[in-house]
């Protein structure tokens, strides 16, 4: 693409701060990714608390931008200083408490902890409806059961991808798919669940806080709202070299399941995605109301529809530590090939595995698990002596151990409420490495799978859609805009899972439930 063939105001942006990497996309008029930057970092397991430090959080967004606009030079050869419209993305969920003063309250408690079940437990039954424990509305009450003094200072709470909208724009702003992860949703008035506000607010008061809901959460806004501009302080935070203008519009910051679901044009009543990654979930977009269920959250789309999610903390992280095992081997035996092809080679190993992974078990959980009840987790491989241990068992079992939590969650969707889904996309990390990931998903849950050639772009380059969306709506909805306009002739490439390799998971899944007592063990014991 030549320099004078792109223009950058009919282009936008998406930026997402996802668990290990954060991304920064940008599309051209026609949906096409043309430029993209990254940074990666680290959550950190301080004071038992899984965090990251704002000064990472500023660091990494201004890294990750300057990379873009690297990217564009390279590309266009001219600076990147605006765009048509820019929208922010990032793990969903969390607790990110500041005072009238803008002064952070408490470190930065994310989706990784299981600090709160008492919370959460209280206020699924005082709701009605399941609250799961990284809910930022579990962490505000589970503070106010800890008795600690900075909830009466709370003058605004948000998340990571509302806290980074409101530095750019100086709005209290959030997309209505984040704040389903914040506090539930009334789909049909697309906003916070008035009643339940009602109830906590007075729970708050039982227990002596002068708080209200509605003062401290942001407000709520649908896809294709505005949510302000780029302001002059905002455009000098993300680009501190100078080059970004002010007055680029924002659409509403949106959580990665939002993202995820637009990149996949998975946001109409019966579609599906699964996101895997360092944390992997599925979206089922529903037409009814679901019985309450612990494993499963109800959150929304990013235009207000309830989905049914079953979110896993852990997915990618113990592959990810055993690829960096087998990589410095590697380099220990001076062999030339780098992680990215070491991650393909490995993934296609697995291929050739046995259907059950050949006896082997593994539990990758790195932190806690809410779908299996584990508020700690312990990476462990257990074997027995006759399982065959080649490394192509070895890595289809932790392929099929990435995936095992979020089956059994996805079993009560299908078997106990009989959700009907029509398509079910794969997309992030999971899914790079042609086949491999689409075929062991397609396994578990018994349906075809689609990836689309965009699923290793994610959820940046949804948050990009949604800010074109915004752009180009023109009076349509969200899936029109979507199925007519951005993936009308998007390639797709769908398969199924043989019998064999179906009844092979089911069989290593029954292993791993009868092996949970074991992790059970290694928790209390290591």
């Amino acid at each position: 693409m030549e320099t004078e063939m792109i223009d950058f105001k009919k282009c936008t942006i998406g930026i997402e701060l996802g668990s290990t990497r954060i991304k920064a996309v940008l599309i051209d008029e026609n949906y096409i990714p043309a430029a993209s930057g990254d940074y990666e970092w680290e959550n950190q397991l301080a004071d038992g608390i899984w965090t990251y430090s704002l000064s990472d959080v500023h660091t990494g967004i201004q890294t990750c931008f300057a990379h873009l606009k690297e990217d564009v030079r390279n590309k266009f050869g001219v600076s990147l200083t605006e765009a048509g419209a820019i929208g922010i993305s990032g793990m969903m969920h969390g607790y990110l408490p500041f005072d009238k003063e803008g002064r952070q309250l408490a470190d930065f408690r994310t989706w990784r902890n299981t600090i709160t079940g008492e919370a959460a437990a209280e206020l699924t039954k005082l709701f009605g409806f399941n609250i799961p424990q990284r809910w930022s509305i579990a962490h505000l009450y589970q503070a106010m059961l800890n008795g600690e003094a900075h909830v009466n200072d709370i003058a605004r709470l948000t998340t990571l991808a509302g806290y980074i909208h409101y530095r750019l724009t100086g709005q209290h702003i959030m997309g209505i798919g984040e704040a389903s992860g914040m506090f539930p949703i009334d789909s049909g008035k697309l906003d916070y669940d008035e009643r339940m506000i009602k109830l906590f607010d007075s729970l708050a008061e039982e227990k002596g806080y002068d708080l209200k809901l509605r003062e401290i959460l942001p407000e709520v806004l649908s896809a294709g709202e505005n949510a302000g501009t780029l302001t002059a302080e905002g455009a000098a935070f993300l680009d501190p070299q100078g080059d970004l203008t002010a007055g680029i519009p924002l659409c509403p910051c949106e959580g990665d399941a939002g993202t995820g679901m637009t990149a996949t044009n998975s946001v109409r009543a019966h579609t599906g995605n699964v996101s895997a990654g360092t944390s992997d979930f599925a979206m089922i977009v529903t037409d009814k109301p679901l019985g309450v269920h612990r494993e499963i959250d109800m959150v929304t789309t990013p235009s207000g529809l309830p989905v049914a999610m079953v979110h896993c903390n852990n997915c990618t992280s113990d592959i990810n530590a055993w690829v960096g095992l087998f990589y410095e081997f590697a380099q220990t035996l001076g062999a030339s090939i780098t992680k990215g092809e070491l991650f393909s080679l490995l993934f296609k190993k697995a291929l050739e595995g046995s259907h059950d992974g050949g006896g082997i078990v593994s539990f990758n959980y790195y932190s806690g698990e809410g779908v299996t009840d584990f508020d700690e987790g312990r990476p462990l491989i257990i074997r027995q002596p006759d399982s065959r241990l080649t490394l192509a068992d070895f890595m289809r079992t932790q392929l099929m151990s990435a995936l095992a939590t979020l089956k059994i969650g996805m079993d009560i969707l299908t078997e106990r409420e009989n959700v009907k889904i029509d398509r079910l996309y794969g997309h992030g990390g999971f899914f790079k490495t042609p086949e491999v990931g689409q075929r062991i998903l397609s396994a578990a849950v018994n349906a075809p799978v689609s990836v689309m050639e965009t699923a290793g772009e994610g959820g940046p380059y949804g948050m990009a859609l949604l800010a074109s969306f915004m752009l180009k709506k023109n009076g349509e909805t969200l899936e029109d805009f979507l199925d007519k306009k951005v993936f009308a002739s998007a390639q797709v490439k769908t398969l199924i899972a043989q019998n064999d390799e179906i009844e092979g998971f089911s069989a290593f899944l029954e292993r791993y439930k009868k092996a949970l007592s074991v992790e059970r063990t290694a928790v209390e014991v290591l």
